[in-house]
């Protein structure tokens, strides 16, 4: 819903006063749902405020109800979750990878100083 800012240059006791005509309204309403016109434009231009025009819009429009419709397709949301699902296993593996180089790094480390032997390739280096 657009927000609208109340910068009207009439005096609410002004606004309180004025009358529309049906046909006036019709027209508006016809602006609108023609899409001549949004709902924000309507309410600045005529110092109108928002529920007004809504009232007006259920009354001559002959729609019941206008709403917004926010359409998100059900795959895409389980697309989503399973990416997530997803993201978090291939975390726990990378984890599990870690902790099984840092002890096999750990063993060497270990091994070459119980039996004082380079385990390690150290490249560069003359044997």
């Amino acid at each position: 819903m657009a927000k609208i800012t109340k910068s009207f240059s009439l005096s609410v006791p002004q606004r309180q006063r004025r009358i529309f005509s049906e046909s006036f309204k019709r027209e508006k309403v016809r602006e609108i749902v023609e899409k001549r016109s949004t709902i924000s434009d309507v309410c600045r231009v005529n110092e109108v405020s928002y529920t007004s025009v809504h009232r007006w819009l259920g009354t001559y429009s002959g729609a019941k109800k206008l709403t917004r419709t926010i359409v998100e397709s059900k795959s895409d949301t389980t697309k989503i979750l399973a990416l997530q699902k997803k993201i978090a296993e291939l975390e726990r593996l990378v984890g599990q990878k870690q902790v099984q180089l840092d002890f096999q790094e750990k063993m060497i480390e270990i091994a070459e100083e119980t039996y004082q032997v380079d385990i390690k390739k150290k490249f560069g280096t003359k044997h």
